[in-house]
């Protein structure tokens, strides 16, 4: 394998890592702010989180919906 496509598969291999990363942190940060208005709350039922959650995940997969449309 040549050193270009080389150092391309290892760009890439860090490019849609750190996306994975980014969902993680997003979903994660979004269901964590409905954790803690349920707990305010003090709600039976963690309906907030869950909420929180999806919205997390629909965000996220705009974010990379939108970079893997880039240019870049």
């Amino acid at each position: 394998m040549s050193d270009n496509r080389k150092g391309k598969n290892t760009t890439n291999f860090i490019k849609y890592t750190g996306m994975g990363f980014q969902m993680l942190a997003i979903i994660g940060l979004f269901a964590f702010a409905g954790y803690k208005i349920d707990g305010y709350r003090h709600s039976e039922k963690f309906i907030f989180m869950a909420i929180f959650g999806l919205i997390g995940v629909l965000v996220s997969l705009y974010q990379v919906v939108r970079q893997l449309n880039s240019k870049d």
